[in-house]
């Protein structure tokens, strides 16, 4: 299905039968509504204590949008807390980690941890859910609204002290003593002598305790979970949609597979916009500037398999840029046919819905110059007309089930915390490197699922570890045990779960299953390139290296200039001492994903595949045209040989 983002309060009650007769007309099903309506749900607080709500007008917009034919997606309104309610309780807004309080005046301006925030939270849901939990034209939940956007999963407020002490008495079974261990508080004299003494990890002379700042990572993920899984119990209670969250793009604040599991989510979403973040991302400049109009290849492909995986198999797309967006440093119109090409590019993945952001252009407040399907005038706009292209295109091809794929990639949130809070090299970036392997994946045709660290790998022939800094018990059975080829990178098991060092030296328990011991590790600033020979094997390493002692039964396939092993294999498992460039980690892939009999594709430019079920989709992300690697007589279902700049291809693989 596709679907749209709707803001009836931002438009007169006259336009919204003409805009739902237009949105069904388009081909568009679902319609998402609400998520930032509470000023308008309860505009003021009542003086009599009992809640002034006004519910007409919502009343009116859904049965108006359920009339046209279109199912609701209700989102709950906490992303933004009225002023009123600010007002009432100060205490509801977060602080940052200078100390200053987060004003009231945009969005997600709310303390996840705050006791009066919760309770009016569980309150506004509760009367949502009362209302329309039955409603048939509701039917799916929304909570809330991009949790961690604008860097709001981590609060250092009284309200956010007070729980963290609770969450670390809850850990460390009440006692002090292990806490000081696993910290290392006898370092710098740090220890303390209870859980009330212990403070939030911010406002430092230098640099905090590193164990100190992984728990409160830990807590504020968990934090986020809880109130998550707060909301969604009340709906429980009121309704039997299906409820979700739409996540976004490159936010590693919180575990995305806690806060789906925890909070008690049906499936996954996420909020795609392809040009935003490729501007945001620390991509070269000469990246940037290709992928001005089209967005990086394998940004949109990159989430779409996290969200998949962790939706469980079931993800949508809540929000896809339909054309400039506002909040990038810079925001260029798409390449016309991008809209219909991430359309398919989220379909070909998996996505059971792809909802366009927004229907209509806004001619107000902060997102004037974000595209909708339709411009200010009430015209339809070029991602319009690309919306409902595909809409016909859907109409004639019946989409197979998504099938497991041959390759994985561990993801691991605790990695990234762990080397953001330590990185030794100032730009060695997990997203970045785990981002990178998949790119390098890609560029060989390989279709990838994404899993976490502990996940079953049974049926996978190639598994993926860019870095797994501190393995749990489940991550290294996963991979021992596994039997399948397995690339990994560097720092993996550098650091043991209360973020120390294994004092056998990484990789720790890893050592096992990569046969080699680091002694030290060269974390080396921009400009020094360390190149990498052996075999067929050649590449470059930067910003990173272990120097490594080998095993006895471990194979060094390539080294570094000075001696130090860069590339190692013990059995079917190879290791990778550097911060590779992608030559070196690309030639390992398909090496390795060859020898495991798993096919590789050498695709022309920015061209992308992805099979779903027997249709293989052929993706071209580039300003070039390019030729689609089809069997000769294919029939094709979608486009042709010849695929377009912005052009998507697809057929039916023998």
């Amino acid at each position: 299905m596709l679907g749209v983002c709707y803001y009836p309060e931002h438009w007169p009650e006259a336009e919204w039968k003409d805009n739902a007769r237009r949105m069904a007309e388009m081909g568009l099903s679902t319609v998402r509504i609400g998520e930032f309506a509470w000023s308008r749900i309860e505009p003021k607080d009542s003086a009599t204590g009992i809640p002034a709500y006004e519910w007409g007008w919502l009343d009116r917009a859904i049965d108006v949008l359920g009339a046209a034919g279109l199912k609701v997606v209700l989102g709950t309104p906490t992303a933004t807390p009225p002023k009123w309610l600010v007002d009432k309780y100060p205490g509801i807004l977060p602080v940052d980690k200078e100390g200053r309080v987060r004003g009231f005046g945009s969005r997600r301006h709310y303390d996840f941890s705050s006791p009066d925030y919760r309770r009016e939270s569980a309150r506004i849901v509760t009367a949502m859910a009362e209302r329309y939990g039955s409603n048939p034209h509701v039917a799916y939940w929304q909570i809330d609204n991009e949790f961690g956007c604008h860097d709001t999963i981590r609060s250092y407020s009284p309200a956010a002290l007070a729980r963290f002490r609770q969450w670390l008495a809850r850990r460390y079974e009440g006692s002090i003593e292990k806490l000081n261990a696993a910290w290392g508080n006898v370092f710098w004299s740090m220890e303390f002598n209870g859980f009330d003494e212990v403070s939030l990890p911010n406002l430092t002379v230098t640099e905090s305790g590193p164990s100190h700042r992984l728990d409160y990572f830990r807590f504020a993920s968990d934090e986020a979970a809880d109130y998550c899984r707060m909301q969604v119990e009340i709906l429980r209670r009121h309704t039997k949609a299906d409820v979700t969250h739409n996540y976004m793009g490159f936010t590693w604040t919180f575990d995305h597979f806690d806060m789906h599991n925890e909070g008690g989510l049906d499936f996954a979403s996420w909020d795609s916009y392809p040009l935003g973040f490729t501007r945001e991302q620390p991509f070269e400049p000469e990246e940037k500037t290709a992928y001005a109009f089209t967005g990086h290849p394998d940004i949109a492909a990159f989430h779409h398999d996290l969200y998949r995986a962790v939706g469980r198999g079931r993800f949508w797309v809540m929000e896809q840029q339909p054309g400039p967006v506002n909040w990038a440093d810079h925001n260029t119109v798409p390449l016309p046919g991008m809209v219909r090409l991430w359309t398919w590019q989220a379909l070909s993945h998996g996505a059971e819905v792809v909802s366009y952001f927004r229907w209509k252009q806004a001619y107000f407040a902060q997102e004037q110059y974000h595209a909708g399907l339709t411009r200010v005038d009430n015209e339809r706009d070029v991602g319009g007309e690309e919306a409902a292209t595909v809409a016909g295109e859907l109409k004639q091809l019946a989409l197979p089930p998504v099938q497991q794929a041959p390759v994985a990639l561990v993801i691991d949130y605790s990695s990234q915390w762990m080397t953001a809070i330590q990185p030794q090299s100032a730009t060695f970036n997990y997203s970045m490197l785990a981002f990178r392997w998949y790119e390098a994946a890609r560029k060989l045709g390989l279709d990838i699922d994404i899993v976490p660290p502990g996940a079953d790998l049974a049926g996978y022939k190639l598994v993926l570890v860019p870095t797994l800094i501190a393995p749990t018990a489940a991550a290294l059975k996963a991979l021992a045990s596994s039997g399948a080829a397995t690339l990994i990178g560097p720092r993996s098991g550098s650091k043991t779960i209360d973020y120390q060092i294994p004092r056998t030296l990484a990789p720790g328990e890893m050592a096992a299953i990569t046969g080699h011991k680091v002694l030290r590790s060269d974390a080396m600033p921009p400009g020094i390139v360390k190149p990498v020979k052996g075999g067929n094997l050649k590449g470059e390493v930067t910003c990173w290296r272990d120097l490594s002692e080998v095993a006895a039964g471990t194979e060094v396939l390539a080294s570094f200039e000075d001696g130090w092993p860069a590339v190692l294999k013990r059995g079917k498992v190879v290791t990778l001492t550097g911060k590779a460039d992608g030559g070196l980690v690309g030639t390992l892939i398909r090496q390795m994903a060859q020898e495991a009999g798993v096919a590789v594709t050498e695709l022309d430019g920015d061209l992308r595949l992805r099979r779903r079920g027997d249709i293989v989709f052929c993706i071209n992300s580039s300003e070039k045209p390019a030729r689609a690697p089809a069997p000769e007589g294919t029939s094709f279902l979608l486009g042709g040989r010849e695929v377009p700049p912005a052009g998507v291809s697809a057929w039916r693989q023998p």
